[in-house]
């Protein structure tokens, strides 16, 4: 359906880069063309967000700016809609032209496909819960003594039936036992757990948790008061360090990156910044001295399986890219504390359920770092030494997801090196647990008195749309093999590669044991040294895939995470390896279903899929805060370039870096002596 006669102040459009986020008015703009699509109807607001442009599309535009041609016309902006109408309670998707204030599609989705829970949504569950009679009455009886409360944590409902199709909420409760912004209530879980019906407001059922090895339950009983494991540092009991001395990092000349809107230049380096509420940081068009290196580059989806069997934690699985999305819960960060450094920020822009654009201020910060040696050498029969430190630029987004904090920074160098560090911390989810008798059990580690964090694993899925000197590649493995016991071979220390290309469609494993390497190569160019094509390299994170069976219905909603990689060859909106919607859903429709194609894979299009994690089995030293946990994965390249491709960074010397020497103590030369 066509609004364009709606006339020019709906028609008009802003003239924002194929790649650029959402900006407010075209929020709004999106709201003013579904509500003419749908007139006398009251429509809720899910999300209204930016659709990724079509890829045949943009190339030629990015190509242009590359090589600095006339550009050819912008694809079309495009903004997809979750809705749902007030008057029939079904919930929509829009695909929506701003350009031209049309109505691409507008249609119902199948009973039982549940949207992304939105920020209002939550809150609204939220306040729900904290006002229902039947909540107040189990509070009532917990018999709390004066200035100690309840809250509570709106949890995604997760799946155990195959025919639920109501939208649901598990609501978690805690005791707030200190009146303090950061009291960690999470020490002191409740025992019971309302499930909401989010669409009618009502309450499905009363939970009530188990407190023992077993699964037996009991009703509400009055609080045994026990003591909050605090990590406030104002309501701790333990001072402070005072030993710590202030660590500045000073860049008197300013930082040696350039932007552009959301064009950034670095170095070698040129890309840009994107930004959506559901992958939360991306980057687009990634070239290293104007060669192209990426297309597309973000963290797909992320599942978070508990391992505690008792209901109703067998149904506790976050997917929260999918579920909400990183960019909603991306931290609005604070100058000094997330970042250090001569700082860039980015902001982006959400909308609420009435349609209206939310800032999100500072969500993406960008600087530079040193991080120790880049290169270095020594002549032993000059001495002389040649030292070039490696310098990079960090792109880091953090996201707060209840408990947890997840962050992740893209990490670039100087060696067109291209690395993903990923931290957990925060806090542990935690449940009910009676230990006050010594008792544990097999799957959670007892972490305070009466609370028990069980285990779990955060599985992660990078997604990779390389463009390797262009944008047909081939996805090949090398594995390091001894050569044949033969008389070529008659010391037995010979050792050769080889290689296996991932021509169609499909899946490989990681092994240690034959330092196997994945690579992404151009069979259109070769290496004029080399002979072979160029390419880069993924150094993977090798990692423990979901434990569950097969058979489990978590398995089934996220076997992304059964395999380690995964190759598929590009489709448009096929971005989220677990599937467009996995809120309440049954089974992926993702990486699992697309390479059941068997699509060629070898000098096409293609996407790498590498999926990653921890398996979190927590200790008592993660509470009441966790240190971070950190996992790597890195692109290098590998036979991309004649020689390293840092030899033009300058020398390191001190007249440039102005270090300071630290000063003898007195008691130096006493230590000298023990």
């Amino acid at each position: 359906m066509s609004l364009a006669s709606q006339g020019p102040a709906l028609a008009k459009s802003s003239n924002p880069h194929p790649f650029d986020p959402l900006a407010p008015q075209e929020i709004r703009r999106g709201f003013r063309i579904l509500q003419s699509a749908f007139p006398g109807v009251q429509i809720r607001i899910n999300r209204i967000d930016l659709q990724e442009p079509i890829k045949k599309d943009v190339i030629p535009y990015i190509e242009a700016e590359r090589l600095r041609k006339p550009l050819p016309p912008k694809p079309a902006r495009l903004l997809y809609a979750y809705f749902s109408r007030l008057d029939t309670g079904a919930y929509c998707k829009a695909l929506l032209n701003v350009d031209n204030a049309s109505v691409i599609y507008a249609k119902e989705l199948p009973a039982g496909v549940q949207v992304p829970m939105d920020v209002d949504e939550i809150t609204g569950i939220e306040k729900l819960c904290d006002e229902h009679p039947a909540v107040l009455a189990e509070i009532e009886k917990l018999k709390l003594p004066p200035g100690v409360r309840v809250c509570n944590d709106p949890w995604m409902y997760g799946t155990d039936n195959p025919n639920e199709t109501r939208r649901l909420f598990q609501c978690f409760m805690y005791i707030v036992t200190v009146d303090h912004p950061e009291n960690n209530h999470y020490s002191t879980p409740c025992k019971f757990s309302p499930v909401f019906d989010g669409h009618t407001r009502e309450l499905v059922r009363m939970d009530y948790l188990p407190g023992g090895a077993d699964t037996q339950t009991v009703e509400t009983q009055p609080w045994k008061p026990v003591e909050t494991i605090q990590y406030a540092h104002d309501l701790l009991k333990e001072p402070l360090r005072t030993d710590l001395k202030p660590y500045i990092v000073q860049q008197p000349e300013g930082a040696s990156f350039s932007v552009e809107g959301n064009q950034v230049y670095w170095q070698k380096w040129r890309f840009r910044v994107g930004y959506n509420n559901r992958d939360g940081l991306v980057l687009y068009n990634l070239t290293y001295d104007n060669r192209n290196v990426l297309y597309r580059l973000s963290v797909s989806e992320m599942t978070v399986p508990y391992g505690d069997p008792r209901a109703p934690y067998h149904r506790k699985q976050a997917f929260d890219v999918g579920d909400i999305g990183f960019g909603l819960n991306a931290n609005q960060l604070t100058l000094g504390c997330d970042c250090l450094g001569h700082i860039k920020y980015f902001d982006g822009y959400r909308s609420d359920s009435k349609g209206q654009p939310v800032l999100l201020k500072n969500i993406i910060c960008m600087h530079e770092q040193d991080n120790g040696l880049q290169h270095k050498h020594t002549n032993y029969r000059s001495g002389a030494a040649t030292v070039v430190r490696n310098r990079q630029l960090v792109l880091q987004m953090i996201c707060t997801v209840a408990n947890y904090e997840y962050i992740f920074a893209y990490i670039l160098d100087q060696a067109a090196n291209i690395e993903l560090e990923v931290r957990a911390t925060g806090i542990l989810s935690t449940v009910p647990f009676d230990n006050e008798n010594g008792e544990t059990v097999k799957w959670g580690t007892n972490v305070g008195p009466g609370v028990m964090a069980p285990f779990h694993q955060h599985m992660f899925s990078l997604r990779i749309d390389p463009a390797i000197d262009g944008f047909n590649n081939t996805i090949y493995y090398q594995d390091s093999v001894p050569l044949p016991e033969d008389d070529n071979n008659p010391y037995l220390v010979g050792y050769t590669t080889e290689e296996t290309v991932i021509d169609k469609s499909g899946t490989a494993d990681t092994d240690v044991s034959r330092h196997r390497v994945f690579k992404i190569r151009n069979d259109n160019v070769v290496n004029p040294i080399t002979y072979k094509p160029v390419a880069y390299k993924l150094q993977v994170a090798p990692s423990q895939m979901l434990i569950m069976p097969k058979k489990a219905v978590g398995y089934q909603r996220a076997e992304f995470a059964s395999k380690p990689i995964w190759v598929t060859k590009y489709q448009d909106n096929e971005l989220y390896a677990a599937g467009e919607f996995t809120n309440q859903s049954k089974r992926a429709q993702g990486v699992e279903t697309w390479v059941q194609r068997k699509d060629s894979t070898e000098n096409e299009d293609v996407v790498l899929w590498h999926t990653f994690g921890l398996t979190h089995n927590p200790r008592i030293e993660d509470f009441p805060v966790m240190p971070m946990e950190r996992i790597s994965v890195m692109l290098k390249p590998d036979g991309f370039f004649t020689k390293n491709p840092a030899l033009d960074v300058p020398q390191s010397t001190q007249n440039f870096n102005k270090s300071t020497l630290h000063p003898e103590s007195c008691c130096s030369s006493v230590k000298s002596n023990l």
